[in-house]
């Protein structure tokens, strides 16, 4: 998808504004799965989540392809939506979000904080990213779809970094929404020659994308109930689904109940705050930690932004509710 120049230039603009972030090794995490676990912590950077880098490459590439616009509208379950409304208000253009109706308080309140005009819309993502394209024609503004090569070549970045640093590892566990984590990594992986394994990780509750690479096809879901929100996605996207498909070595689903002990695992071994989407991998690595026994592994931690009342949820022993 990209090569190392193309890899390169991205990270160069990337780091600009946005750090790389660290890679570290946990002893707990270790005991816990037998395996030995590098944590990417995307978590750390600014939005506190991966998002940030795409919102970085698409801005750039918006103001030089498409000088004229004014602005930018998209649809986001937060992260992304944080991600575009800070690089484009940086770049004195208008960012409208959709969110759905129910959406992360939290997370909205953050986007409106980056200057997002944020608006409220439908039952589900899906819903809110078909009102966003509406009025992307209707208000004279660019439409940021949930996936694009500027937004994947940003996100690789992080794999990039990863990988670069680790040639050891041998699997890396990957969280699927629309796919860019997803293929970024792939994408790195393959530009760097390395050899890891990817391992895409899903909602049960929202397995679009597993159930497309079973079939061969993309196949839609009725519902995406899950509150890992970062996954919560019933329509697969054909040109994330085209890099996965064939990239991914294999694509597992987790319960809410094997996130939310992710989670607590997360909070347990290392302090550090994971949303849903964020600890999936870990879940992921957990379900197949038989499988991983001492084996050089990494776990993607996207995200770190999940409602305080949930995280309270989670550390009293229980679920969120979707």
């Amino acid at each position: 998808m990209f090569d190392l120049n193309e890899l390169a230039a991205a990270a160069d603009l990337v780091h600009r504004t946005v750090p790389a972030s660290p890679q570290l090794n946990w002893p707990l995490l270790d005991a816990a799965t037998g395996a030995r676990v590098i944590v990417k912590h995307e978590n750390h950077l600014p939005t506190g989540a991966f998002k940030v880098r795409g919102g970085v490459t698409f801005i750039d590439w918006l103001r030089r392809s498409h000088p004229e616009s004014p602005g930018i509208v998209t649809a986001t379950r937060g992260n992304h939506g944080q991600s575009q409304a800070r690089a484009a208000v940086a770049a004195g253009l208008r960012a409208v979000v959709y969110v759905p109706e129910g959406n992360s308080p939290e997370k909205n309140a953050a986007m409106k904080a980056w200057g997002a005009d944020l608006r409220v819309h439908g039952a589900d993502f899906d819903v809110a990213r078909e009102e966003a394209f509406r009025v992307a024609e209707a208000e004279g503004l660019t439409i940021v779809p949930p996936f694009h090569r500027e937004l994947v070549r940003g996100v690789a970045t992080y794999g990039g970094e990863l990988l670069s640093a680790h040639p050891e590892i041998e699997v890396l566990y990957v969280p699927i929404g629309c796919g860019s984590g997803i293929c970024g990594c792939i994408a790195a992986r393959d530009a760097l020659d390395h050899r890891a394994e990817i391992v895409g990780v899903v909602s049960e509750n929202a397995m679009c994308a597993k159930l497309s690479v079973e079939a061969g096809h993309l196949v839609e879901t009725n519902s995406a109930d899950t509150f890992a929100d970062g996954m919560a996605v019933r329509m697969p996207v054909q040109a994330a689904f085209d890099i996965y498909s064939k990239g991914a070595a294999r694509i597992i689903s987790v319960s809410d109940a094997e996130v939310a002990e992710a989670i607590r695992l997360y909070w347990t071994a290392t302090h550090n705050a994971a949303e849903g989407a964020g600890a999936a991998p870990l879940a992921g690595l957990m379900q197949e930690r038989d499988a991983m026994s001492g084996r050089n592994v990494a776990v993607i931690l996207c995200g770190g932004n999940i409602d305080a009342g949930r995280m309270a949820t989670v550390l009293r022993g229980g679920v969120p509710a979707a």
